[in-house]
Formats: structure tokens, C-alpha cells, sequence
């Protein structure tokens, strides 16, 4: 299938888990992808895996400088740009009475100001393709609070705000935004984490292969008239809770 042919996309955290998944299955269905991160060596070798019509550019998504670079690179070697993918993100635990203020800056730099930040050097290049979609990675996290994460679920929360309010000042320019809240996920980030999901309805982890696909949804004109919208994908998590029966 072809669901977003011809189409010009930008991937941050691109070189591994969700945003590499999001990447390749762009591609697979048609697009020309600009992949963004600070992972150098996993970029570039990301980008090589999938193929032809794929970039690897550096891209620091506090940087308002690499950001411009990114979309530059998108314009001048794929001739526009139609979808941004706003995924880079990290999580750092501590309680909050232990949080100190530049452990908080520094996730909020990434997780919120950073697509902030590309959201606005986007906007040219999208006014130029007549539209265009924006999707934002958020979480469960900007659903409800967790224990130990201040910083990451206050970053995930403003992610789900600055999308809503990033809609409506877009629609008239027909580019649509919209944000993803996926649960937990099988990726780098999370290796190493105990999780017990014996509580959730789906009762398993999900697979960033899972998320890409919700994501190339909302990147193709099959949800032309969706935006400002939030798309949970935690395999029932914030649901409820499921009681197992007893073995």
C-alpha cells in the first residue's frame, strides 16, 4: 500500500524504538523520511537499514539552529516537507522532594520545548506543501500522574495542551495536529524497567510497531478531518484495572 506517497516526513528520535518504527513504516508506505536525533552511529544506521529515500541528519531538538537544519535538509533534498513527527523524548525518576531544578529543565527542554520548537520551524515548510500533518508523541503520562516522573508527566500533560492549542491556530492553514499517548512500549527507554501488566485489559507490553501504525494514521489523509485530538494506545491501561482470576 501506498498511504502516504509522495509525502515528505520528519522524524525525531528516529534512530531507535518508536521513532525508528514510525520511520520505517512511513517509508514502507511511501514516504521520503528525514530522520532526526542525537544518536549518530544508530541514526545513520537506521537510516541505511531502511533505505533509499531515507536521511539521517543531527538533530538536538533544544537546538532552534538544528531544528532549521532539519527542515532545510528535508527541503532541499526531498523538495518539501508534509508530516512532522514529534517523538524525541526522555525520563528521569526521582521523587519530587528530591528533583533538583536542573534535572527538571533538562526534561522539560527535551519533551516540551523541543517540539515546541518544531513545531515552529515546520510551519513554513508545511504552509508551502498547503497543509500537512503534526504528530506528537505524549504518553499515558499526559493522561495521569505517576509516581516519580514531576518532570516527565508535567512535560507529557504541555505536550497534550500545546497540541490542542497548536491545532487551532493551524486548521486555517489546513495543517492538522495531534497528539499519541502511548503506554508502556518495548523500546531502549524501558528496558530494564520491571512493569507488571497482569492489571491492564490487553495484559502485555506494546510494540513500537504498534504505535507507528496509529501514527501513520494521523500522518495520512485517511484522518483528514481529525485534529486537536488525543489517540491513547496502552492496551487498556488507563481504562481501568483488570482483576486476573486466581491460578
Amino acid at each position: 500500500m501506498e498511504r502516504v506517497i509522495d509525502k515528505v516526513a520528519l522524524v525525531t528520535g528516529g534512530a531507535r524504538g518508536i521513532g525508528a518504527a514510525v520511520a520505517a513504516r512511513l517509508h514502507g508506505e511511501g514516504a521520503r523520511v528525514v530522520i532526526g536525533d542525537v544518536l549518530d552511529g544508530e541514526g545513520e544506521e537506521t537510516a541505511q537499514r531502511i533505505g533509499s529515500g531515507t536521511v539521517y541528519v543531527h538533530l538536538d531538538v533544544t537546538s532552534p539552529q538544528d531544528w532549521q537544519h532539519a527542515v532545510d535538509a528535508a527541503v532541499g533534498t526531498f523538495g518539501g516537507l508534509d508530516i512532522l513527527v514529534n517523538n524525541a523524548g526522555i525520563a528521569d525518576f526521582a521523587p519530587i522532594e528530591e528533583y533538583t531544578l536542573e534535572r527538571w529543565n533538562t526534561v522539560i527542554a527535551v519533551n516540551l520545548t523541543g517540539t515546541f520548537n518544531g513545531i515552529k520551524a515546520a510551519i513554513p515548510a508545511l504552509k508551502q506543501s498547503r497543509g500537512g500533518s503534526i504528530v506528537n508523541i505524549s504518553s499515558v503520562a499526559g493522561m495521569r500522574g505517576y509516581e516519580q516522573l514531576p518532570a516527565y508527566t508535567a512535560s507529557k500533560f504541555g505536550v497534550r495542551g500545546l497540541t490542542k492549542s497548536a491545532a487551532l491556530d493551524l486548521g486555517p492553514h489546513r495543517i492538522r495536529v495531534n497528539s499519541v499517548h502511548p503506554g508502556v512500549i518495548s523500546t531502549p527507554m524501558t528496558a530494564g524497567i520491571a512493569v507488571d501488566m497482569s492489571h491492564v485489559a490487553l495484559g502485555r507490553i506494546g510494540h513500537p510497531g504498534e504505535v507507528a501504525d496509529l501514527v501513520l494514521y494521523l500522518a495520512s489523509d485517511e484522518s483528514s478531518f481529525v485534529t486537536g485530538a488525543e489517540f491513547v494506545i496502552d492496551g487498556g491501561d488507563t481504562a481501568g484495572t483488570v482483576t486476573r482470576p486466581a491460578p
